[in-house]
């Protein structure tokens, strides 16, 4: 049996062991790394060794390439220099070739000088030979003649001069008459062939439009309640509607054409819709007053199409297209533009001027008219004011100063356009006198009543007998519009020369509009 003692002294026996083992073991553990790490350091120092014999094979290689290429750029430029040594060299040769040739030319030409010089002194000895001649033929003369050579001269220009100015009397007269002749015979040919070219129908305008109706029933609801509907349309429209025994029709009366149109197609969609009230009044008028306004667009674009006028202004289209609603002494000022342009563009291409000018001139020559009733004044100054405004040409503002002879003229196409004018104003039934005294009456009496401060906008109605004057409610008081209208009165009875008397009715009206939502 194991005892305690033996397992105890096992035990002892296994810590020594282990005691003397573990320094031994410490030891054998330090040589072997030593042995590591010399093996390590060999191995450093072969691979360091090995690199820089590589680096020095590498640095041996760069070098031959280096010498190649070194070799190569100088091998390259040499034959560069060469080939420009060589150019060069061609170049001299050119040079030298040249310089022989500029040589060889200067040899000639100084040879045919000294020729020329020759031919020149033998023509020299030769003029002082045939002076020599034309002096003793010249002395000979005047003693045959008793006259010296300033003598003789003086005589001969005297007697020329004499035949000279007799002749050319008889000539200036002889062409002055033919001139004339044919100028007058020439003007007569191109003005009546411009006028056959350009014929045009004359129509002439009136003040009045007449709407036809379904029924006579029709005119009680037009005048409405109490005459609401009637003063509706009049205040809105300035024209006077005059509603007699005539059957089934109700007359437009105004002197001025836009207005009496909005009021007939108003008038028109009205009674085609049935529903006529104020407020149904209302709305009718501005949508006829837009369609007036698209009218108008068209018929400018019309006369731009006819006349083959392009290129202006939208402010003068516009301005064209308010024409058509103009009239001058009964005849359509829009109509009567188109005409001159046409006539003076035939005008111009018989005398060879610049056609599209004179059309242009023409279209734009009463330019200024449709500015009159808004502006006051010539609607020649207006024209021409307007023209330059829209940058129109020099020779296009002159025609319109000048179509009516208020400057002199200065230009062809002033000429043509000055003329046109007068062929166009001076056709048979083109115009009517009484007409446009009328409607100039009526303007100057819109004119005044906007005058005064406050006034919105006045219309002339029943032939000129009555205005109505919109005031505004903001600016007048019902106590300031008794002292106005008094104030109005006064200028007409100062300023106007009419038969009768004229009702002067001054409107004010306050609104408050309001939407619930």
């Amino acid at each position: 049996m194991v005892t305690v003692g033996t397992v105890i002294f096992g035990i002892v026996v296994f810590a020594l062991g282990i005691v003397i083992a573990f320094p031994l073991g410490i030891q054998y553990r330090k040589k072997v790394a030593e042995a590591e790490l010399g093996s390590a350091e060999e191995e450093a120092k072969r691979l360091v060794s090995d690199a820089i014999k590589a680096a020095e094979s590498k640095k041996k290689e760069a070098l031959v390439e280096a010498k190649d290429e070194i070799y190569k750029m100088r091998t390259e430029s040499e034959k560069e220099v060469k080939e420009r040594r060589s150019e060069v060299q061609r170049q001299e040769r050119r040079l030298q070739q040249k310089e022989e040739s500029l040589d060889r030319k200067m040899e000639n030409l100084e040879k045919k000088e000294e020729t020329l010089q020759g031919k020149i002194r033998e023509a020299e000895i030769r003029l002082e030979e045939a002076e020599k001649v034309k002096t003793s033929q010249f002395e000979m003369l005047e003693r045959i003649s008793g006259y010296t050579s300033e003598q003789a001269k003086e005589f001969l220009l005297a007697n020329l001069e004499n035949e000279l100015i007799h002749e050319k009397a008889l000539k200036i007269s002889q062409y002055e008459s033919r001139l004339k002749d044919e100028a007058d015979q020439k003007a007569r040919e191109i003005i009546s062939q411009a006028i056959q070219r350009c014929a045009a129908d004359h129509v002439a305008e009136v003040t009045v439009s007449v709407v036809p109706l379904p029924n006579d029933e029709m005119k009680g609801r037009i005048i409405g309640r109490e005459g609401r509907n009637i003063r509706t349309l009049e205040t809105l429209t300035g024209v006077d509607l005059i509603i007699d025994d005539t059957p089934e029709a109700i007359t437009l009366s105004s002197h001025d054409g836009v207005r009496r149109e909005i009021a007939r197609i108003a008038l028109e969609k009205l009674i085609q819709d049935g529903r006529i009230h104020p407020a149904r009044i209302e709305e009718t008028v501005e949508k006829a007053r837009r369609e007036v306004e698209n009218k108008m667009k068209q018929a400018s674009e019309r006369a731009i199409l006819e006349t083959g006028v392009h290129g202006l202004h939208p402010e003068l289209v516009k301005l064209l297209g308010r024409m058509r609603y103009r009239s001058s002494y009964g005849q359509n000022v829009l109509d009567h533009s188109i005409e001159v342009s046409q006539l003076a563009g035939i005008m111009a291409a018989e005398l060879g001027v610049d056609q599209n000018q004179a059309r242009r001139a023409g279209l734009l020559h009463d330019i200024g008219k449709p500015l009159t009733q808004e502006f006051g004044g010539s609607h020649v100054e207006l024209g021409v004011e307007v023209a330059r405004k829209y940058k129109e040409s020099p020779e296009i503002v002159h025609a319109i100063e000048a179509h009516h002879g208020d400057v002199e003229p200065k230009t062809m196409v002033a000429c043509l356009v000055q003329a046109a004018d007068a062929i166009s104003a001076a056709r048979p039934g083109a115009r009517r006198e009484n007409l446009e005294n009328y409607i100039k009456r009526l303007e100057k009496l819109e004119e005044i009543a906007n005058s005064f401060d406050g006034v919105e906008k006045s219309y002339a109605i029943q032939a000129g007998r009555e205005i109505r004057i919109m005031i505004k409610p903001e600016v007048v008081s019902e106590d300031q519009m008794i002292i106005t209208a008094r104030d109005i009165v006064k200028r007409i009875e100062d300023e106007l020369d009419y038969p009768g008397q004229i009702k002067v009715h001054l409107i004010r009206e306050t609104r408050a509009i309001e939407y619930a939502r």
